[in-house]
């Protein structure tokens, strides 16, 4: 029988399904719940027990993971009669795992203050990341819990830092998430130049890989370029989102960000024409759009 905390896993998509398999293959006791039953399905065949509803799933668990798209779906899974803070056990470590913003996660602390601790984790490496257990986890919260949900971290991730009290990790993310999309522009905008200019684009992002040019993006997104092949790691819509979220905060500190709201909004009308659902690196289909001839 295990010793190790059982774990209450709610979201299992994209991101959060292989992040619980990940647990699971380290030796956790993991009950999961998600809207999706075949999600649930998924969790069972690997080991995992799955919840029908939140309350169940948090009933008897120690550690509380949430892994859901934005601020309303966070506050929507925390509050409330049917929500976390109303059925989980007092002294329970809760971990939100989501990209939302950081007054969300101090608001959530704030309200969990009389039964459960709190720590904001948000996530940087995609789905690839999280399949191989790599993930850059930047932290929020009481240095005592960080050092409690660290063996938990290591499952999951490779790069696992506490970035200051309840809020610093959605604000690291958001930064996270700035130099991830002007990256992605970065490199579509150069994928474009090469092929409009006759150039081997497989030798060429292969030099420029090697090279002071050479980023995790490129790496990761490399064959999505190649290959025109935008099936999401992680979709335009949150990266939307997320662009949302680090102008927002960026304007309440007084901080300029003038290649990061050109960037934000290139991705807004990419997620405009139709394209949200697609991975990210799909800002490519943006740049062809805009170096195309128009047609009458």
């Amino acid at each position: 029988m295990s010793t190790l905390p059982k774990i209450a896993w709610i979201g299992l998509g994209i991101m959060g399904a292989p992040m619980a398999e990940n647990l699971l293959k380290a030796g956790y006791p993991v009950t999961g719940h998600t809207l999706e039953p075949d999600k649930l399905d998924r969790l069972a065949a690997a080991g995992g027990t799955p919840a029908a509803s939140i309350a169940e799933a948090v009933r008897e668990a120690d550690v509380i993971i949430t892994m859901v798209p934005a601020s309303p779906q966070v506050e929507a899974i925390a509050y409330g009669p049917d929500g976390i803070l109303a059925n989980a056990r007092r002294g329970a470590l809760l971990i939100d795992m989501s990209s939302i913003t950081p007054q969300t996660s101090i608001d959530l602390a704030a309200a969990a203050e009389r039964g459960l601790r709190v720590l904001d984790a948000p996530v940087s490496g995609g789905e690839a990341g999280a399949i191989e257990a790599v993930l850059s986890i930047m932290v929020g919260g009481p240095q005592e819990d960080f050092d409690a949900a660290r063996p938990l971290f290591e499952a999951l991730g490779t790069t696992i830092v506490r970035c200051g009290p309840h809020g610093a990790g959605q604000t690291v993310k958001a930064a996270n998430q700035l130099i991830v999309a002007v990256n992605l522009q970065a490199c579509a905008e150069a994928v474009v130049f090469l092929e409009k200019s006759g150039v081997d684009l497989p030798a060429a992002l292969e030099v420029l890989g090697g090279g002071l040019a050479g980023s995790t993006v490129l790496t990761r997104k490399k064959t999505n370029f190649l290959t025109r092949d935008f099936t999401p790691g992680f979709r335009i819509d949150l990266h939307h989102k997320d662009m949302g979220i680090v102008t927002d905060a960026a304007r309440t500190v007084g901080a300029a960000l003038p290649v990061g709201t050109l960037v934000a909004s290139l991705v807004a009308a990419l997620r405009a024409q139709g394209d949200g659902g697609l991975d990210h690196s799909a800002l490519l289909r943006g740049v062809e759009r805009l170096s195309s001839p128009t047609t009458g």
